[in-house]
């Protein structure tokens, strides 16, 4: 989430005639994240979420994300619900942009998880993975090892401003990964940017999944790897094994972690890191100064990506098999 377009008033009117939801009683903006434009809408009748959907986001894939978030709000996955207007639509413009409408979901997410957060959070995404089985729709993942590179080679001409030694770092790493990619790993829907952010906590439990735009099809163990990145590491970039034990092992009672999807973690885990030093380094490169939205350092997954290159035995990250 962040504010990169700005909503006038008669824009946002002009949006809510088609809707039933009376006058609006306030509206502002939402900084955290980087990729669309969010704002937290009041109206006569209730709170909601418009988003904004940005260049990053093509337009031919918000069919495919919006019927995925009904899905699964339908298999009793706590999610932002689409508001469909007084046609039935879900998917609008507003201020020149694709635009849609969200129920407001209670909870905060949590600056710093503990262990118990990770356990909560392991339980969730398995339910979401078995939900996202039943979803018949597919979108390929735009960040695989092609993707990846493709992306690199757009800003690599800049990389060296941010490190020096970044340039050579990213382009061994995707070498490595294309030689040593994994196959026949299980598959479904996964999140793909499930950050503490994108998890809200409401008395300790986990009270809605949110920001689904990067979620596609791809190895599930893809998706648990991003979380270990996001949710498992201190600040000082340590890694919390007993953090990740609790995600593992929790997920693990709903939806089994298979042998070959252990064995391939530390390749995943390192990929998973990549793919978000890849795209720190975009918006550390290229953000709009004017935008209402906060920078996150691309050298925080340099150290998370060196702790994967370190793993030699897949049992340290905390999985405990039965």
């Amino acid at each position: 989430m962040a504010v990169y377009t700005n909503v006038s008033d008669q824009q946002l009117n002009d949006f809510l005639s088609t809707y039933d939801l009376g006058a609006p009683k306030s509206f502002k903006g939402i900084a955290e994240g980087v990729e669309n434009t969010n704002f937290l809408l009041e109206t006569e009748k209730g709170r909601y979420i418009l988003t904004l959907y940005e260049k990053r986001v093509n337009k031919n894939d918000l069919p495919f994300f919006l019927d995925l978030i009904e899905h699964l709000s339908n298999s009793d996955i706590i999610c932002p619900t689409p508001i469909h207007d007084q046609d039935g639509n879900s998917l609008l413009m507003c201020a020149g942009r694709p635009a849609a409408l969200f129920t407001f979901l209670d909870g905060m997410s949590v600056r710093w998880p503990t262990a118990h957060h990770c356990g909560e959070l392991g339980k969730s995404m398995a339910e979401f993975h078995q939900s996202g089985l039943s979803y018949k729709n597919t979108r390929a993942n735009s960040f695989t090892i092609e993707g990846m590179h493709e992306f690199y080679q757009a800003i690599e001409g800049d990389v060296h401003s941010i490190d020096p030694n970044l340039v050579t770092l990213i382009e061994n790493e995707l070498k490595f990964l294309a030689d040593n990619w994994p196959s026949d790993l299980p598959k479904g829907i996964i999140h793909a940017d499930l950050f503490p952010d994108n998890v809200f906590f409401l008395n300790d439990q986990v009270s809605g999944l949110i920001d689904f735009y990067f979620a596609c099809t791809d190895f599930l163990i893809l998706d648990i790897a991003i979380t270990l990145n996001a949710w498992c590491f201190e600040k000082d970039v340590s890694y919390n094994v007993t953090k990740a034990s609790r995600l593992l092992n929790a997920y693990s009672k709903i939806r089994p972690i298979q042998p070959e999807e252990l064995e391939a973690l530390p390749i995943i885990a390192r990929a998973a890191a990549l793919r978000f030093l890849l795209t720190r380094t975009n918006d550390w490169l290229v953000t709009n100064e004017g935008a209402l939205v906060a920078k996150k350092d691309p050298m925080e997954y340099v150290r998370k990506l060196k702790f994967h290159q370190s793993i030699t035995n897949p049992g340290s990250y905390g999985f405990k098999s039965n």
